[in-house]
């Protein structure tokens, strides 16, 4: 496999500059900027051009990961060839009318053949449900097949995101890589570091994802009791007050964050499912919770590798860690960088939720509030 990353930061340009254009080469470039770098295309026409044929997967965030170095309003694009392993590209709009796990399940369909051994995806983070989205890619493919990635940022803005791909960047619109063949190995891990605190409350009304009432009692205004002040900041500062959810009869629980709230219907919408009749509570952390949980995706992540270093390692963590862990941030990608070793090549973003199953093996999940990390290594 070969690796090379180049970051775009207005005080300086590329760095280092991006080399002359050279046809004929199959190549992956993972591209994770700012928004308004994204809409504005200049970055990614030149991307376009300096690497003519490559295929673009990408999105906006909320941070640009690149090594253990965390930057804002940058793009950040990691070039990747392959020597043994094909790959090919899959999208799928959001509409009205669309189900997320028929926009899964049409994901899969593109990717789907007997040698699909792994799926990267990205989602835009506002309008799709991620745990629907997650079961319906799994309905598609082999269990085999393992199936990670991340919903975009906006910074903690929550007002639109954008995933790239050959067909630019655009909103509402999820796409996915599918890699192919036995020579690549894939690892992934998704810790968080949060802990449940206060009452256990039962979810009352949900549909989907949104959320209406805790044990009887209106969600939205309950919920703004535990957030004093902090209520006036909604929805970004749910980010620093994240909900554990446990479904009936199951002792696992996910986290949740909260995209958006509506006052008129007393309700809030989640990146992903609240199982009405389970369980629902508070959640706290400090930064160095957060930074061992980080440390612990990247050694859950290099289990799947067999001993291989990895070449390339794709970051995605939640925006509320960044925001908890403010100009502490940079620990957890210098904790994950600790694990992974020197040669690998790091990048990633900061998100809206995370995709990766809980443990290998199993089905892809979503998640809030974690670091998820997948490693590849070729061989």
């Amino acid at each position: 496999m070969q690796h090379a990353q180049y970051q775009w930061i207005q005080s300086r340009g590329w760095t280092p500059e991006l080399p002359a254009a050279e046809a004929g080469l199959q190549r992956l470039i993972f591209a994770f900027g700012a928004k308004q770098l994204l809409k504005e295309r200049a970055l990614t026409g030149e991307l376009r051009d300096h690497f003519p044929g490559a295929m673009l997967i990408g999105g906006s965030t909320s941070g640009e990961i690149a090594g253990d170095e965390v930057t804002d309003d940058s793009l950040v694009a990691t070039v990747i060839g392959f020597d043994h392993t094909n790959f090919r590209a899959a999208h799928a709009t959001i509409g009205e009318g669309q189900t997320s796990f028929e926009v899964g399940k049409e994901l899969a369909r593109q990717l789907n053949d007997d040698t699909l051994r792994h799926v990267f995806v990205m989602s835009d983070g506002l309008k799709v449900n991620g745990s629907e989205l997650a079961k319906g890619i799994a309905s598609g493919v082999a269990s085999t097949v393992s199936v990670t990635g991340g919903l975009s940022g906006d910074g903690a803005n929550f007002a639109e995101t954008l995933v790239v791909d050959e067909s630019g960047a655009t909103p509402q619109c999820a796409a996915a890589i599918g890699f192919y063949g036995d020579h690549l190995k894939i690892g992934y891990g998704s810790m968080g570091g949060w802990e449940s605190f206060g009452p256990i409350r039962e979810i009352t009304r949900a549909e989907g994802n949104v959320l209406y009432e805790l044990d009887g009692r209106n969600a939205l205004d309950l919920y703004k009791t535990y957030l004093g002040p902090h209520a006036e900041k909604l929805p970004a500062s749910a980010l620093l007050f994240p909900i554990a959810v446990t479904e009936a009869n199951s002792k696992v629980s996910v986290v949740r964050t909260i995209l958006s709230i509506d006052e008129q219907n007393k309700s809030m919408t989640f990146a992903g499912d609240i199982p009405q009749g389970g369980t629902a509570q508070l959640m706290k952390t400090n930064v160095d919770d957060l930074v061992e949980g980080a440390r612990a995706a990247a050694e859950t992540s290099m289990k799947g590798l067999g001993g291989q270093k990895p070449d390339l390692a794709l970051l995605v963590s939640c925006v509320g860690r960044k925001l908890v862990m403010d100009q502490r941030t940079e620990e957890e990608t210098e904790a994950v960088r600790e694990v992974l070793g020197d040669d690998a090549t790091i990048a990633g973003f900061y998100s809206y939720g995370e995709l990766a199953p809980f443990s290998q093996g199993e089905a892809c999940r979503l998640h809030n509030q974690t670091m998820t990390i997948t490693v590849f290594s070729e061989h």
